[in-house]
């Protein structure tokens, strides 16, 4: 059965960025905090690298009830058996990954605009990730996405959406009232000094404005 994600805060891993030694830390801090679901970024490591840590950071989510998605690598995902996968435009198309890794795992598809997202949906994507909605370090080559293009994004599909790309205490704000689902947050957790109050104050922050939206 396809698991149920609270996509509220939503956490990239970054090892280039974290303020402790290990990935494993920064997570399980993370999730102290009030992170609702985590995705493993590895762009620089072999794949059996990227499998043995995938296991170790998985124990720490399992655990914990949060579920884990793998970036980009399908077979990763099925190998270590993650909640869900997340692709983007130069990957697999989602209904091929789909094909692979069947009906109960977690598609997330990365989107700019309305062409993308509705060939996101139309291929059986669970949730889109919107960006970069802001200039950001952790991706200094991304096209920033309009607002406007997020506002048409929301008012076409029904599937959740989690936006991505400087998002932090000052930009989370912005997007009350949109009907967002969910914050992806790389820096603004996992290279503060203090990660677990960190995560805190965001998601402090993002239930507020779900309760009190503008």
């Amino acid at each position: 059965m396809k698991p149920v994600i609270d996509y509220s805060l939503y956490l990239c891993t970054d090892r280039s960025l974290m303020s402790c030694k290990t990935i494993e830390e920064s997570v399980e801090q993370a999730i102290a905090g009030g992170v609702t679901v985590v995705q493993l970024r590895e762009k620089n490591c072999s794949s059996r690298e990227f499998y043995e840590l995938a296991k170790r950071v998985q124990q720490i989510t399992k655990s914990n009830n949060i579920p884990l998605i793998i970036n980009d690598r399908v077979d990763i995902a099925l190998a270590v058996q993650a909640e869900g996968v997340h692709i983007g435009q130069s990957d697999l198309p989602a209904k091929n990954v789909r094909n692979i890794v069947g009906p109960d795992m977690i598609i997330g598809v990365s989107a700019s605009n309305y062409a993308e997202g509705a060939q996101a949906v139309a291929d059986g994507a669970d949730y889109l990730g919107v960006g970069a909605m802001f200039a950001t370090g952790t991706k200094t080559d991304a096209v920033l996405t309009p607002f406007e293009h997020l506002k048409q994004l929301r008012r076409e599909f029904s599937i959740p959406i989690v936006v991505i790309g400087g998002i932090n205490a000052t930009t989370i704000p912005q997007f009350s009232g949109l009907g967002i689902d969910g914050y992806a947050v790389v820096s603004a957790i996992v290279a503060q000094p203090n990660i677990k109050k960190a995560a805190e104050e965001l998601r402090r922050l993002i239930d507020t404005s779900k309760r009190f939206p503008r």
